[in-house]
């Protein structure tokens, strides 16, 4: 059981806190309720910018990585469809360096052309690496164009295409900054060898000064119900084929997360699982597969991929996997295949709330959802899955209708094994 401490600052920043005394360290936590989905549909890729823009230099504290190192501490960040996600860890006798930088870029970066020029072109350049010049790089813009039509996930996070990054102005930056990057829109996470109410006398030092901002409410397009099957097929320079079937799934909050998250571990997770030990060990279908769930705070997608063996066809792989996904529908699931899932959901669950800054990460994100206490009930969560609940979910959502399928074909000629 975690035990969470919470207080808010009269700007409306949200702390929650839990000490852990067997570490001499502590991490905080900054999350921002931002991410790609808040982005304007013609000028995406500015979450993932700010990931970088905001370690360019704050209003008074040109350098953050050297004060960080000085202090013994590590620091990086993340970002995703839906949040910003900062992270900082420090010696205990040495935290306040860590409110001190944190609270400087939240009240401002130091906005000028040179940092926007910097890492305008860093950012650029991952594009191009990672989604360009990467084999099966553009998967993640092909299926989310194909399943979403309406909500904002019909972007990936690095955004649509380098020209919007290109195209930035920094008086663009400055109006997404103060538009989301406010304590009123951010949650504190701190965790380790600090007590409640050091942290609270701290963040109350570093962060109250700063003023709230008018953070508009975010009203998203609902995405439409999928009612026909939609098909893509590319070629690329890649060695194999590969198959993508994306199902449409329910939000975060929704009773059915624990129970999609669930079934697709029962599909792919170890040498056991279905997919794995009928189509990759046993009829060689596929080299590898995998199913799994996109984790987004909004309606998302329950992904099928592999990439097929020698000699296979996408045709005779995607019938496979239709075949897999029907006996889930129809056929009874042993309790000891959901039991052996069950045991790992919790096993991963101790092993990750060890560590204290996993803990932080976690809290501040359970707090974003719902409230930081709920961390103490996912187990709980999986456990309540029956076998009834996995077949009715499965029925429900593997149908023609409900399904996105992509094939990316290899132009690379290969001779069969089989």
């Amino acid at each position: 059981m975690i035990i969470v401490n919470r207080h808010t600052l009269d700007n409306g920043l949200r702390i929650v806190h839990s000490e852990d005394l067997n570490t001499q360290m502590v991490a905080l936590n900054v999350l921002y309720n931002v991410g790609a989905r808040d982005e304007h549909p013609d000028h995406t890729g500015f979450a993932h910018l700010f990931e970088h823009l905001m370690f360019g230099g704050s209003v008074n504290i040109p350098d953050y990585d050297t004060h960080v190192q000085n202090a013994g501490g590590e620091n990086n960040a993340w970002t995703n469809n839906d949040i910003t996600n900062y992270y900082i860890t420090l010696p205990r006798q040495n935290v306040e360096t860590g409110f001190w930088l944190e609270s400087d870029r939240m009240l401002s970066l130091d906005f000028n052309e040179k940092s926007l020029e910097v890492q305008r072109h860093v950012v650029i350049e991952e594009f191009k690496q990672r989604n360009l010049n990467q084999p099966y790089g553009d998967v993640g813009h092909l299926v989310r164009g194909l399943v979403y039509k309406a909500h904002p996930y019909q972007w990936p996070t690095i955004g649509k295409e380098p020209s919007h990054i290109e195209n930035a102005t920094l008086d663009d930056v400055k109006d997404f900054f103060f538009q989301f990057y406010a304590p009123n829109n951010a949650i504190l996470a701190v965790t380790g060898n600090i007590s409640f109410e050091d942290t609270v006398a701290l963040a109350e030092k570093w962060f109250g000064p700063i003023p709230s901002r008018d953070v508009k409410p975010r009203q998203l397009p609902v995405e439409p119900e999928q009612t026909e099957e939609r098909r893509l097929t590319v070629v690329r320079n890649v060695p194999v084929d590969a198959l993508h079937l994306i199902f449409h799934k329910c939000d975060r909050l929704h009773p059915d997360y624990h129970v999609y998250d669930m079934l697709s571990d029962l599909l792919s997770a170890g040498r056991s699982s279905r997919l794995i030990q009928h189509l990759v060990i046993e009829k060689q279908i596929f080299g590898s597969v995998d199913a799994y769930i996109s984790g987004s705070i909004d309606a998302g997608m329950f992904y099928v991929v592999g990439k097929t063996a020698p000699g296979i066809s996408l045709e005779e792989a995607e019938e496979a996997v239709w075949k897999e996904l029907e006996a889930m529908k129809t056929e009874d699931i042993a309790e000891e295949e959901i039991e052996k899932v069950k045991n790992r959901y919790e096993s991963e669950q101790i092993f990750s709330n060890i560590n204290y800054l996993n803990v932080a990460t976690n809290l501040a994100f359970y707090e974003l959802i719902g409230q930081a206490e709920d961390i103490n009930h996912e187990v709980e969560k999986y456990r309540s899955v029956t076998a009834e609940r996995i077949k009715e979910v499965a029925k429900r959502t593997f149908v023609r209708e409900n399904c996105s399928v992509l094939y990316y074909k290899s132009n690379v000629i290969q001779s069969a094994t089989k």
